[in-house]
């Protein structure tokens, strides 16, 4: 028995359940933007059937489409008769779907890439267009993750851990872009060492994590004196670096006297205890004859050394 051939009916009815039950949205549009298919991907997503859909205007099924953009694309698509491409990275999704994969449980809708492509009748005119939805929320997710972990440990190694301040080396690093942005331009820049005034015996009376609560509070009591264009950071141990860029020596003095005060009239409580401590702080404004950010530092911490000993609890500026 010689096996028979399938009939166009037979053969088109297979086509149209391949077309319905493929899991990537089909969507057919003709040149007036009316919707001539809409497969099973579509209708289990937007839970609207092929009946409310076909032959309708698609921006009055579905009216926060980018019109002006989706014009542009099926008219490019039609005109030049060549296939588009647009990737959840341009563009997140095109139908506002919400997501329903329970790996990508967190993703707040169904991102998509999409593909128009030129549908052209038995004259080879163009006058319908195919676009194809792609699912790729699970691809976007992961990648999205990633970028989130790799900036996070990129802030991770940028930042002091007890302080959240800049760590040494993030904050020399910006320290020298103020000594290069110096010799480009010649605008006023300041540096200013500071650190607390007997902290060894902080941590000998009080322990070390009191001693850490100290050096916590002294660094925000830092970061609440500074505008957000100058670069804090700790240095190591007890002792800070601010970099106070458009600012001389006398504005230094001034941010310098307002923190030393704000620390000496503030106290600490550990436990049972109320810690009353002081810092004292270093000056030097960046000049010609600072050579080097090592030098800078060097220059500011001879400020530092001098309101050490004259006394400590005070500022000092250091004129090359």
């Amino acid at each position: 028995m010689t096996p028979t051939t399938p009939d166009f009916a037979n053969e088109l009815h297979w086509v149209m359940d391949i077309l319905h039950n493929i899991d990537v949205g089909l969507v057919v549009v003709d040149l007036n933007m009316h919707i001539r298919l809409w497969n099973g991907f579509m209708q289990n997503h937007s839970a609207k059937a092929p009946e409310a859909v076909l032959n309708q205007n698609i921006f009055d099924i579905f009216p926060e489409l980018p019109e002006t953009w989706f014009r542009r694309k099926i008219e490019t698509v039609a005109v030049l008769q060549t296939a588009a491409f647009t990737t959840w990275e341009q563009r997140p999704y095109l139908f506002h779907f919400k997501n329903y994969r329970p790996v990508t449980g967190s993703a707040k809708f169904m991102y998509q890439n999409c593909t128009m492509l030129p549908l052209t009748n038995a004259q080879g005119e163009v006058n319908h267009v195919c676009v194809i939805i792609y699912d790729v929320t699970e691809v976007a997710i992961h990648r999205e993750q990633l970028q989130q972990a790799n900036e996070q440990l990129q802030h991770i190694n940028r930042t002091d851990g007890l302080t959240g301040l800049l760590n040494r080396k993030a904050w020399e690093q910006s320290l020298r872009q103020e000594f290069k942005r110096y010799q480009r331009y010649h605008r006023a820049s300041s540096l200013i060492m500071l650190d607390i005034d007997h902290f060894k015996d902080i941590n000998d009376t009080y322990g070390h994590p009191a001693g850490d609560e100290v050096i916590r509070r002294t660094a925000a009591a830092l970061v609440s004196s500074l505008r957000d264009s100058d670069v804090a950071g700790r240095y190591g141990g007890e002792e800070f670096a601010v970099i106070l860029v458009d600012t001389d020596a006398t504005g230094a003095e001034i941010v310098a006297e307002r923190l030393r005060t704000s620390v000496e009239a503030s106290s600490v409580a550990y436990e049972e205890h109320v810690i009353n401590y002081t810092i004292s702080l270093g000056i030097a404004e960046l000049t010609p004859k600072i050579t080097d950010p090592t030098m800078w530092i060097d220059t500011a911490d001879r400020g530092l050394y001098n309101a050490k000993r004259a006394g400590r609890n005070r500022s000092s500026i250091y004129y090359t």
